[in-house]
C-alpha cells in the first residue's frame, strides 16, 4: 500500500462510519432534527431583495460626469438615438436618460433631429454633435465600458449582505433533490448538510475516481434561489464588470411585486439582474492573478474576479493541489477571506477596497489534505468530508442501479465477475468504475448491431480501458 493509499486508509479509519448506501429518491431522509439537531423547518430569507430605480441622476451614486460618458458611448458605438432605446441600453429610467440627454443638449453635445412619430416626450430622434462625437472618443479613451450604467460598491456591499447565504435555510428535502439518483449513504448526507446550510468552506477529499466534481456539483443544486447582480460597479472613477453570461444565469420570470421591498416590477432599479445564485467552477487552469482584479489596459476598465462573481453562490475548486502554482501559495491568499468573510481588492490606481466574502468554497482533492494543507489553515476549514471509494456492496448496488436504469439486468455472478476482473488488474474499486463500463457495453451492442445485454467478454474489454 502506498503512502497515499495508507493515509486514505487512516483517515477512513477515523471518520464516520458508512453504513450500506442506498439510492436518494428511493424514500424518506432522517427528520430534520434527527439530521440536524435544530428546526430547519422554518421559512428561509432566499428570496432577492429589489432596490427601487433611482428618481434623480444623484440617487444613482454614480457622479454625473461619467453617467454622461455612458450616455455618449452608447450613442456613438451602439447607434442609439432616442431616451427609450438608451435606456434599455445603459439601465437608466427614461426620465434620467431625459436629463442626459438636456444636459449634453445644454454643452452642445447632442441635438435633436427628428421624431418618431409617437409625438411622445422623450421619444424624439437625438444625433451627436461633432463636439459630442469628440466628446465620446475622449469618453472610449478613459475606458471602453459600453453597457449597464454601474451601481456604487456601497451598494453591493449591502447588496450581497441582503442576499448572503447566512439567510438560507438548507432543508433535508432540498439534499435529497439536490443529490437525486447518486448513491450516497445516509451518515453522508447528513454531514453535507449541515456543511451547506453553514455556509463555509467545505473540503471534499479521497482517491480519484469516486464523485467528489459530481457532488460538488450538486450541492449548487442544493442552494437553490435568486439573487440580484450589478452589471458593474463604479469606485473611484473605474468601472469593474461584475455580471458574466458564462456564470450568471438569469432568472426565469419576475414576480409583478417583489413581497420583501414592495417594489413594483417596473420600478426596479434595472442595473441589477434576477439570477439564479451562481455556481463557479475552476480547476487545474487556477492562478493567483485569477483571484485579483482583471484590468485591461485596452479596455481600460476591469474584469471581476471568479470568486467575486461566486458570490451569494459557491465556488468549487476542483483538483485542488494540482494547479500551476503552490497550494500553500493559493492556501495563503484564501486565509483572511475564509476566517474573517471578508476580502481586500486593489485598483491598478493604488486603492484598495473591502467585499464581503458570502460564498461556499468548496476544495475537492485527491490527494492527502495533510499532504497540501498545514494544520493552521485545516482549522479555517471546519467541514472536511471524506468521499471513500465504494465497498464491494456499494459497488454491486451502483452497478445494479444504473444497469436498471439502461434497461439491463445483471445477477450477483455478473457484479462478482466485473469486481474480480478489476481487481485482477491491481485497480482500485472506484464509483465511476460502473458508469464507464455499461458506457462501453452499450458502445460496442450498438457497434455490433446485437441487442443490448451484459456480456463478460465485453467486460473484459472495458475494464482493459480503465
Amino acid at each position: 500500500m502506498n503512502a497515499q493509499n495508507s493515509a486514505y486508509a487512516q483517515a477512513r479509519a477515523t471518520a464516520p462510519d458508512f453504513p450500506a448506501s442506498r439510492r436518494l429518491g428511493a424514500g424518506r431522509m432522517a427528520t430534520a432534527g434527527e439530521s440536524y439537531g435544530m428546526d430547519l423547518t422554518g421559512a428561509s430569507r432566499s428570496d432577492p431583495i429589489a432596490r427601487a430605480e433611482p428618481g434623480t441622476l444623484a440617487e444613482t451614486g454614480i457622479p454625473e460626469p461619467i453617467l454622461l460618458d455612458l450616455l455618449l458611448k452608447a450613442m456613438h458605438e451602439a447607434g442609439l438615438n432616442t431616451a427609450s432605446q438608451i435606456s434599455d441600453f445603459i439601465k437608466l429610467p427614461p426620465f434620467l436618460v431625459q436629463s442626459l440627454l438636456e444636459i449634453a443638449g445644454q454643452r452642445v453635445l447632442v441635438e435633436k433631429v427628428g421624431a418618431t412619430g409617437l409625438r411622445l416626450t422623450g421619444n424624439f430622434i437625438h444625433g451627436l454633435t461633432e463636439k459630442g462625437k469628440n466628446a465620446a472618443r475622449d469618453a472610449l479613451d478613459r475606458n471602453r465600458y459600453v453597457g449597464p450604467a454601474p451601481v456604487t460598491l456601497d451598494a453591493y456591499r449591502a447588496q450581497v449582505q441582503d442576499q448572503s447565504l447566512r439567510r438560507v435555510v438548507v432543508s433535508p428535502q432540498q439534499i435529497e433533490d439536490a443529490f437525486s439518483g447518486l448513491t450516497l449513504s445516509d451518515s453522508f448526507v447528513r454531514l453535507i448538510g449541515p456543511a451547506v446550510s453553514g455556509g463555509r468552506a467545505i473540503l471534499l477529499y479521497g482517491p480519484p475516481g469516486n464523485g467528489k466534481t459530481t457532488i460538488g456539483t450538486r450541492l449548487g443544486r442544493a442552494i437553490s434561489g435568486e439573487i440580484f447582480i450589478p452589471y458593474s460597479i463604479e469606485i473611484d472613477g473605474q468601472i469593474i464588470r461584475i455580471f458574466d453570461p458564462t456564470v450568471h444565469i438569469p432568472a426565469d420570470g419576475f414576480p409583478d411585486l417583489d413581497q420583501r421591498s414592495a417594489v413594483k416590477r417596473d420600478q426596479t432599479d434595472q442595473r441589477w439582474i434576477r439570477c439564479k445564485r451562481p455556481f463557479v467552477v475552476v480547476g487545474g487552469e487556477l492562478t493567483l492573478e485569477m483571484l485579483d482584479l482583471n484590468f485591461s489596459p485596452f479596455s481600460k476598465f476591469y474584469e471581476a474576479p471568479m470568486h467575486i462573481k461566486a458570490l451569494n453562490g459557491i465556488l468549487l475548486i476542483d483538483d485542488f493541489g494540482r494547479q500551476l502554482v503552490s497550494p500553500t501559495q493559493l492556501l495563503n491568499r484564501w486565509i483572511v477571506p475564509l476566517e474573517s468573510r471578508v476580502d481586500y481588492l486593489k485598483l491598478h490606481t493604488g486603492k484598495s477596497f473591502q467585499m464581503p466574502f458570502d460564498e461556499i468554497v468548496i476544495f475537492a482533492t485527491n490527494l492527502d489534505p495533510s499532504e497540501i494543507m498545514d494544520p493552521a489553515f485545516l482549522r479555517r476549514l471546519p467541514y472536511k468530508l471524506l468521499v471513500p471509494a465504494p465497498t464491494r456492496a456499494d459497488f454491486q448496488s451502483l452497478l445494479s442501479a444504473l444497469a436498471e436504469r439502461v434497461g439491463l439486468t445483471v445477477t450477483g455472478t455478473d457484479v462478482a465477475f466485473t469486481m474480480a476482473e478489476i481487481e485482477r488488474r491491481n485497480l482500485p474499486l472506484a464509483s465511476f468504475q460502473p458508469g464507464f463500463i455499461l458506457d462501453q457495453l452499450i458502445a460496442a451492442c450498438r457497434f455490433e448491431g446485437v441487442p443490448l445485454h451484459f456480456s463478460h467478454e465485453m467486460v473484459l474489454l472495458a475494464v482493459k480501458n480503465l
